[in-house]
């Protein structure tokens, strides 16, 4: 069965048992994809990348959010009742 890598790097679960932080290192800031038997088994995302990941979800669903909420009621307010 064929498998898409999202990953510029691989590297075996053997090889990540080994040297994890020089698996990791190979990467140079991306992803791992790490392989079991020639498939994809997980990928191994440095946090810097993970934290950016997130963030970025994040603000889909608050876009997501924006959108539902864009066609709804609207209240008039001014500065001096904030």
């Amino acid at each position: 069965m064929a498998n898409v890598i999202h990953a510029g790097v691989t590297a075996s679960v053997t090889e990540l048992k080994r040297d994890p932080m020089g698996t990791m290192a190979a990467g140079q800031g991306a992803a791992v994809a790490i392989l079991n038997r020639n498939q994809p088994a997980f990928y191994c995302v440095p946090a810097a990348e993970y934290e950016a990941m997130v963030e970025r979800l994040e603000d889909a669903e608050l876009n997501a959010l924006a959108d539902a909420r864009a066609g709804g009621p609207f209240v008039r307010v001014s500065l001096d009742d904030l």
